[in-house]
């Protein structure tokens, strides 16, 4: 080992690196109003020039999206999916007495979904006990064919939703929404309510609905779900459903607030 590695980490840092990470955890801080490039130079210290090339470099490393309509930056998806990669153990200790207290209230699954680069995974889930149901532990779910995937999207700035949708929409069943256009005001829709819905649009006995986990400027860190078979969870029930997901999702967002845990979009 030579004596370089043995030199304290302050002494090698490298200062357009130190830069670079002030800007991506000044967008991660920023709110609607205080995450455009402006706003981020002054929030760390760097001329305009300087911070715009660092974001531009950000960007195009996947680090950082930004809304073109809006010039507005958010965390992007390599971000994400690094976080990821450290495990959501917290985000499922907070999430999992909701879990609970989700399924004894409704008497159908209650899951939690973090974003993965296959799409979105369920990472916990809590089934009644005295009803036979397939387990989606672990299980990878596209967004636009699950109330999951589209609470999520229904949340995420424009730019960033479209990039995680990506090209042709794949058909699962007679109602999966494969239509843009159809899929863009089912999205509005679903942030007007606060909650996604799914009537078998991914298998075709399986219904659900789903509410965002959401950080402190309203991006979502996972989404909270309730599902089950069409005889037991459907349409009529959305309503009532999607209202118990919400508040539910909303106490774990308290909690994330509270514990003051890094706030970053959850997308796949």
């Amino acid at each position: 080992m030579t004596a370089r590695n043995h030199l304290p980490a302050a002494s090698v840092r490298i200062q357009s690196v130190d830069r670079a990470v002030d800007l991506l955890q000044a967008v991660a801080a920023a709110s609607p109003e205080t995450s455009s490039a402006p706003a981020l130079a002054r929030a760390c210290g760097l001329n305009r020039a300087t911070a715009w090339r660092l974001l531009k470099t950000l960007q195009a490393r996947g680090l950082v999206a930004l809304d073109e309509a809006t010039g507005r930056y958010s965390i992007g998806l390599t971000t994400v999916e690094l976080g990821n990669g450290a495990g959501p153990d917290a985000l499922i200790a907070a999430a999992h007495p909701e879990l609970e207290r989700t399924c004894r209230e409704t008497g159908e699954t209650a899951a939690l979904a973090v974003a993965g680069i296959g799409g979105l995974c369920y990472v916990d889930e809590v089934t009644p006990t005295a009803v036979l149901t397939a387990s989606w532990l672990g299980r990878f779910v596209p967004v636009h064919a699950t109330s999951t995937g589209k609470a999520m999207l229904a949340f995420l700035p424009a730019d960033q939703a479209r990039r995680v949708l990506g090209g042709e929409l794949r058909s699962f069943t007679a109602t999966t929404i494969i239509d843009p256009e159809a899929l863009a005001a089912e999205l509005a829709a679903t942030r007007a309510r606060g909650y996604g819905i799914c009537a078998g649009e991914l298998e075709s006995s399986l219904y659900g609905v789903s509410a965002p986990v959401l950080d402190h400027a309203r991006r979502p860190l996972a989404v909270l779900s309730i599902w089950g078979p069409h005889d037991r969870v459907h349409e009529g029930l959305f309503a009532e459903l999607g209202a118990v997901v919400v508040r539910a999702a909303g106490r774990v967002s308290a909690a994330h607030r509270g514990a003051g845990w890094p706030g970053a979009p959850v997308v796949a």
